[in-house]
Parts: structure tokens; C-alpha cells; sequence
């Protein structure tokens, strides 16, 4: 066996120690098995696989004695930090986006200078499948430098009622001259949703049915698209796009899901719009939900909605 077939196989410290080019220190976690929803199969969803990591940090000596001091040191702790804070972080589909997003952070430390992140699947059958990946310092983009803050929009839930209103260009309007970016959301229209037997199955039934409403929305204003990630949604709201939110992925990814039903959308817009650290809710044509932020109810034949 050659020495890159035995390295491709090794250990992450075996293969951190054979590629280095400079002296340095490294740190180590092995064999840390968490359980956790993640993977693009159907079959994945609403499940808990065990998962493993193997990492290894390349750290610069350190100059002078360490003193016994933890403060001068790359903790350990540090690493499983990293790996709880983007497993809590969303929902993710690939082994890849996580690998790359616990190297990101754990460079954020620093004393960090190189990351080696091994993650391996071991509930997809009798073998493990994983991913390996490499990040330094001075290769990636660090999250968190540079670091813009998403404006706080304002969520406006409209029901059907409201979406037919005669004046509805004019809310708009109003809305979208207000001091925050605008989310518009909506419920399901009213028409007999598919049943089905599986509570899972009928989840993404009414949450796809809740984004025929808002496509049905975005058909009376030009100005309105529908968006359905949160990348799409920090993009626009930093862009003075006005957005339908669309809840099927966000909702599905969600690590704590919301516990309303999307067929109660009032509730379901409440937990959106806390996630959203929204500075204000305005329902119009309902009742007020509870709710972790200010929330003003209009009714629909109101005109204005200042």
C-alpha cells in the first residue's frame, strides 16, 4: 500500500502530522459520537442517526512556559462547542456544509491555524460513510469577521380575506414604507387540503399548502417574491426586496421546530417572526396570537395601516 492510499485512510492526526510544513502543536478529538437529524433523504427526516467526528487543531507553539494555565491553551471543549453550536445552529442536509462550518468556527479561536474535520455517518448501514475535509486560517473566510447583522423586518400576516381585499396594494405600499424590511405571510387557502394517515406526510402537505397561498400572493404585486431559506431572506431584507415567506424549509430544518401546526398559520407566523427577532407582528383579518415580540392586529377594512 502506498504512503497517499494509507494517508487517505488514516487518522487525522496521521495525516495532519504528514502534511504539515511548519512546527506546531496539535490538539485532538476522537471518536465523539452525537445523535443528530441530518441528511438529504427522505428516509432522514424525522429520525436521530448517530453521527462521529474526528477533529484535529494545529495550534502554534506557544512562546514562553504554559504555567499550567488553561487560559493559553486551545481547550477542548472549544471543539465540541464548535460542533453543538452548528448541530443547534439549523437542520442541515449534508455532511459537507457541517464539516465546513465546524472548521469555520473552531478557526475562529485564536490559536487555531489549521482544522482537519472527519464526520462519518454510522446508521446508513454495516460501514461508515463520511467526509474529510482541511481548512487553515489563511484559507477560508472566517464567520463572524466582517460580520453584518441582519436588519430586523417586519412580519405582516395576511388572511385570505386580507389577500382579496381591494386595498391590498395599498397596505403594501404603506408597509413597504415603513422603517423595517417587510415579510408578508399567509395560511393555507380555503380549500380541502389532501389527508393523510402519516402525521409527517401531513405536515409537509399543509405547509406546501400554505406556499400555494403565497405564490397565489406574490401574483398580485410584482414587487413580492416568495422566499423560502434564511440566506434568501437576510439577502433580501438587506436588498429592499419584500418577501412571501414560503415555511416549508425553514420549518423543516428547524433543530427546535415550531410547535403549532401550519394549520394554525397565526401561531405558526409567531414562532417565524421570533426567529426572525422581528421588531413587530401585524396581523390582519385575525386574532392576535401569543407572541415574543409586539403585535398589532388591523382589521381588513382598514385603510390605513399606520
Amino acid at each position: 500500500m502506498t504512503d497517499d492510499i494509507r494517508l487517505a485512510f488514516a487518522h487525522p492526526s496521521e495525516r495532519a502530522e504528514a502534511s504539515s510544513q511548519t512546527p506546531c502543536d496539535r490538539i485532538s478529538l476522537r471518536d465523539y459520537v452525537v445523535e443528530v437529524e441530518i441528511g438529504a433523504f427522505q428516509q432522514e427526516r424525522g429520525k436521530l442517526q448517530r453521527v462521529r467526528f474526528n477533529v484535529v487543531v494545529e495550534v502554534l507553539p506557544l512562546s514562553g512556559p504554559i504555567d499550567d494555565d488553561v487560559d493559553r491553551i486551545l481547550s477542548y471543549d472549544k471543539v465540541t462547542e464548535a460542533i453543538g453550536i452548528e448541530l443547534e445552529a439549523e437542520r442541515l442536509n449534508l455532511l459537507e456544509t457541517l464539516a465546513a462550518r465546524v472548521a469555520e468556527r473552531i478557526l475562529l479561536e485564536p490559536q487555531a491555524e489549521r482544522v482537519f474535520v472527519r464526520i462519518e455517518k454510522l446508521d446508513r448501514g454495516p460501514f461508515a460513510l463520511g467526509v474529510e475535509i482541511v481548512r487553515s486560517r489563511d484559507g477560508v473566510h472566517l464567520a463572524g469577521q466582517d460580520h453584518v447583522e441582519a436588519p430586523h423586518p417586519r412580519v405582516v400576516y395576511l388572511s385570505n380575506a386580507a389577500v382579496a381585499a381591494p386595498h391590498l396594494g395599498d397596505w403594501i405600499d404603506q408597509l413597504a414604507a415603513m422603517d423595517a424590511p417587510l415579510i408578508l405571510c399567509v395560511g393555507a387557502a380555503e380549500l380541502p387540503a389532501p389527508q393523510a394517515g402519516n402525521a409527517l406526510a401531513q405536515r409537509r402537505i399543509d405547509l406546501l399548502a400554505i406556499e400555494q397561498n403565497a405564490w397565489t400572493l406574490a401574483a398580485h404585486d410584482r414587487r413580492c417574491k416568495v422566499v423560502g431559506t434564511r440566506t434568501e431572506l437576510d439577502w433580501a431584507m438587506k436588498n429592499g426586496q419584500i418577501c412571501i415567506w414560503a415555511p416549508s424549509k425553514i420549518v423543516l430544518d428547524a433543530v427546535d421546530g415550531p410547535s403549532a401546526s401550519p394549520r394554525d398559520a397565526v401561531a405558526l407566523v409567531a414562532w417565524f417572526a421570533a426567529e426572525m427577532q422581528a421588531t413587530e407582528l401585524l396581523v390582519i383579518g385575525d386574532d392576535a396570537p401569543d407572541a415574543a415580540m409586539p403585535v398589532r392586529v388591523a382589521d381588513v377594512s382598514a385603510t390605513s395601516l399606520q
